[in-house]
């Protein structure tokens, strides 16, 4: 497949994923694309109007190409975007009220450090039509945060938990995190209790994983004293299921690898990557993939992960407008998904959700999942591991997500093509 960019082939619905590079601090284990704003929040500094310019002028540009269509969720992630400050946030949601489409049932989520989302951020984010807060925690324990360079203190967040209760009660979702250094079953059980008091509608539970390419991974290779106090990863992994089965008795749900909620409170953009539904992305470092369902095959529009060389294009915006699906030099590079690839990426994704990838893999590729990879689904089935009503891994066997996706990949790379 070349990379035939005609909007027609994408169906008319796609969410917005928009990433602001700007953090006040770096984490130690932390690989997202960030760089250092050391400017105050009480004013956008000249580097943060000069990002806003030029996402609003992009997002123009693309919401452009895709007129009539629905963008039901919006999710603006980092970095932390709270280092825009009150009065940033304020321009760029009130800039992207003005492009998009108007819907009432819109999901539109902020992601924030809560250390830095203070009540005129939060205020300025509910007004500008935020309607759902995702707050990064990670932890309470103050040797924990310490010792990846979390900012914070502990009284702080609790503070701060309080503020997104007030502010966006039965609306905000809270992450943490097993695995840190000097958190054992207990710290994490700690952390899970603080977070619940202030009774958040969703809560994701990820497991530490420490990327080579990170002080902290550089610390592990290298035996420093952040690395010696990491727990075991058999202790990571008990004091993991530990959280879980407490969020479980609190009344929250898994319904993803990492991811629990109270009844209908599920994280709508989120369902949307694990689905593999259309979605577009603004910003360095954002990404989109548009799948056309009637080939199976997609393409993917990638920003570099490069600040400086994403805003040097502002010169060429604003002077088409039918730039990014109608071969604008390129810009930003596209990459085509063949059937094999989407395939692969629609089980990558799916089966890390509870419900499974579902009738949409049989529509999108005319085969089912039976069909596909059976081999791999009798074995984890005879495992016990497998729902019983659907082709999807159960609460043990997501636990499992990685040995089973070796498998069905293995499986998928020896069927015959077509």
């Amino acid at each position: 497949m070349g990379t035939d960019l005609s909007r027609n082939r994408w169906g008319n619905e796609f969410s917005l994923y928009i990433h602001v590079p700007f953090c006040r601090s770096f984490c130690d284990y932390c690989d997202f694309y960030s760089v250092l704003l050391k400017e105050g929040a009480l004013a956008p500094s000249p580097l943060v109007n000069a990002y806003i310019d030029a996402l609003l002028a992009d997002g123009e540009i693309l919401l452009g190409e895709f007129p009539g269509c629905k963008v039901p969720t919006v999710y603006i992630g980092g970095g932390d975007p709270a280092a825009l400050g009150a009065d940033g946030i304020s321009r760029l949601l009130g800039g992207l009220g003005a492009l998009l489409p108007p819907d009432d049932s819109r999901e539109f989520t902020l992601e924030a450090n809560p250390e830095s989302a203070d009540r005129a951020f939060l205020l300025a984010s509910r007004e500008g039509g935020v309607n759902r807060l995702s707050l990064g925690v990670q932890s309470f324990n103050r040797a924990s945060r310490a010792l990846v360079h979390r900012g914070g203190d502990p009284e702080l967040l609790e503070r701060r938990l309080g503020l997104a209760a007030e502010i966006f009660p039965g609306a905000f979702s809270a992450d943490l995190m097993a695995g840190l250094p000097r958190q054992n079953r207990d710290v994490l059980l700690d952390d899970i209790e603080k977070t619940l008091a202030r009774k958040p509608a969703h809560l994701s539970l990820y497991a530490l994983t420490v990327e080579e390419d990170t002080p902290l991974g550089r610390a592990v290779e290298q035996g420093l004293p952040a690395a010696a106090l990491l727990p075991s990863p058999d202790e990571a992994d008990a004091a993991w299921i530990a959280g879980r089965d407490a969020l479980e008795k609190a009344g929250y749900g898994q319904y993803e690898v990492s991811n629990f909620r109270l009844p209908g409170k599920e994280s709508r953009h989120n369902l949307r990557y694990w689905r593999m539904e259309n979605w577009l992305g603004l910003g360095p470092a954002a990404s989109g993939t548009l799948i056309d369902d009637r080939s199976g095959t997609g393409l993917r529009l990638s920003w570099p992960a490069d600040l400086e060389g994403w805003l040097a294009q502002a010169p060429l915006r604003g002077k088409s407008r039918s730039g990014f699906l109608s071969g604008r030099d390129g810009w930003p590079p596209a990459e085509a998904l063949d059937r094999l690839t989407l395939m692969k990426e629609s089980i990558l994704m799916g089966f890390r959700y509870l419900e499974g990838p579902g009738a949409l893999f049989s529509r999108r590729f005319g085969l089912s999942l039976e069909e596909a990879i059976p081999r791999t689904l009798e074995k984890w089935r005879q495992r016990g591991r497998l729902a019983e009503n659907r082709s999807a891994l159960n609460r043990e066997g997501i636990l499992s997500l990685n040995p089973f996706l070796l498998d069905a990949f293995d499986e998928l790379a020896k069927r015959p093509a077509g």
